[in-house]
């Protein structure tokens, strides 16, 4: 965890709120290019940089910046997590998540683990700073072309028994193993399977867990 001296600059030169910023990424260059860039803008100064899960609540309660910039992938229990339990220890900091290769499934989940934000690794720097500035003031943030796959992305047709099954079978086990924890028989759980990859348009449970996980349903 790296911790920022942030005594020189105390205010924004126009009048404007500082927006002080946590940036969790696990990528050293990429984190460097964040803080460079952010740092870049009057209004924006980043107080605190980490690369793993377990340092986000940390530096959070110790710097309690207004935004943070959590990477979906950080290594550990994962960004969405972070982002929930960042939530309970520091309410007063808001998250924005940076994905690379987002989905709308992605984006439930994130707004469901009180996140604001959700934009793609690939966006330009503009997009992130507003973005910041978009959640500082508590409204959302999110690639337009993002928002418009989330709602244009299918219910969800699956029934709680399926996804049980389902979530099991995500874990690698067998229909007897998912059978025995579900206290089913072998046969229905094998129905629940068909049904599953009939509903989810699947070629196996395998690519029905990845439609699942996509969409958002798991």
């Amino acid at each position: 965890m790296t911790v920022r001296d942030q005594t020189i600059t105390l205010g924004y030169d126009e009048g404007g709120a500082l927006i002080r910023i946590l940036v969790a990424e696990h990528l050293p260059l990429v984190r460097r290019g964040l803080v460079v860039s952010l740092d870049a803008e009057p209004d924006l100064r980043v107080v605190a940089e980490v690369g793993s899960a377990e340092d986000v609540v940390p530096a959070a309660v110790a710097r309690e910046p207004d935004t943070a910039i959590i990477d979906l992938d950080l290594p550990g229990e994962g960004g969405l997590p972070v982002a929930a339990r960042l939530g309970e220890k520091a309410p007063g900091c808001r998250v924005l998540i940076l994905s690379a290769q987002p989905n709308p499934g992605q984006v439930r989940r994130a707004f469901a683990n009180r996140v604001l934000g959700f934009l793609s690794l690939d966006v330009a720097p503009e997009r992130l700073a507003e973005g910041l500035r978009e959640i500082a003031a508590g409204r959302r943030a999110i690639d337009s072309e993002l928002a418009v796959a989330v709602l244009q992305s299918a219910a969800n047709p699956l029934t709680r028994r399926e996804l049980e099954v389902l979530r099991i079978a995500a874990g690698g086990a067998r229909s007897t193993e998912i059978a025995a924890e579900l206290f089913l028989s072998v046969g229905t759980v094998r129905n629940h399977l068909s049904r599953i990859m009939c509903k989810t348009g699947a070629r196996n449970r395998l690519d029905a867990v990845r439609i699942a996980t996509d969409s958002g349903w798991l």
